[in-house]
């Protein structure tokens, strides 16, 4: 009976239905996790092509570059300069022209900064103050990077006071300013006529040395700049040079000018 029983059990009910699968959406997530990180960890090797993407080394070869690039420029102006003398002696063999011609073109050569330039000089020194710096008087934040470091505009105003005071020629570190030289920053570095230089920044021009110092000492962009000189020890310094001799300017001399569009 109870075999009967069970057949009868068994053929009444049947086998027991199989388990449906539930709609689980934690696995599925667990599984796009898993996905999104495969992803980023191909594409990062992908960009770091087996370096080391937290390391400043794109930097260091950018900088070398520019350095590298900075000497190129510094020889190729060397070069032009013995070129330039070389045809200028060439050409007062006998060129044809009066010692009146002579005498207008030399002077105008003076006024372009295109030859050497003898006289009294007033030498202006900045540099960055260091980086540790407090405000040294009461009333003043503590100091931002910005208020630690020269800038372009500290540059020009020193450039155009000494212009206004009378300056008969200027010389940034160790070149010679024309009428088309700019003076740009980036960064902290001072890029001057495809050169690259660092701080301290040497600013000497030729002229009467006591108006050049009064106008320098008139400038309303220095003398915000002597506030954080006075608060933050921002470099300055003014030095009466004696008789020194500026070189003359050696790059190229071609004007560049933008055209309007018709």
């Amino acid at each position: 009976m109870s075999n009967s029983a069970d057949s009868q059990g068994t053929g009444a009910m049947g086998p027991a239905p199989a388990r449906r699968a539930r709609f689980r959406p934690v696995r599925i997530l667990t599984a796009g996790v898993f996905a999104l990180a495969g992803l980023l960890f191909v594409t990062s090797f992908n960009t770091a092509k087996g370096t080391d993407l937290r390391t400043d080394t794109s930097l260091l070869k950018l900088s070398d570059l520019i350095q590298e690039r900075s000497r190129k420029n510094q020889g190729l102006d060397e070069s032009n300069a013995t070129l330039r003398h070389s045809v200028e002696s060439l050409a007062e063999g006998d060129d044809g022209s009066t010692r009146a011609q002579d005498e207008k073109l030399g002077g105008l050569e003076k006024s372009a900064g295109t030859e050497r330039l003898t006289g009294k000089a007033v030498t202006v020194t900045l540099d960055d103050a260091p980086p540790n710096a407090t405000a040294k008087l009461p009333g003043y934040p503590a100091p931002q990077p910005d208020y630690l470091v020269i800038h372009q505009q500290d540059l020009q105003a020193v450039v155009n006071a000494l212009w206004h005071g009378g300056a008969q020629g200027i010389k940034v570190m160790d070149q010679r300013l024309i009428s088309t030289s700019a003076v740009r920053c980036v960064g902290n570095t001072l890029i001057l006529q495809g050169r690259v230089y660092s701080p301290p920044y040497k600013i000497t021009a030729v002229g009467d040395p006591d108006r050049l110092k009064q106008a320098l000492a008139a400038s309303k962009a220095i003398q915000n700049y002597m506030v954080y000189v006075n608060v933050y020890g921002l470099g300055w310094d003014v030095a009466d040079d004696g008789t020194v001799t500026l070189p003359g300017y050696t790059g190229t001399v071609d004007l560049h000018y933008a055209t309007p569009v018709k």
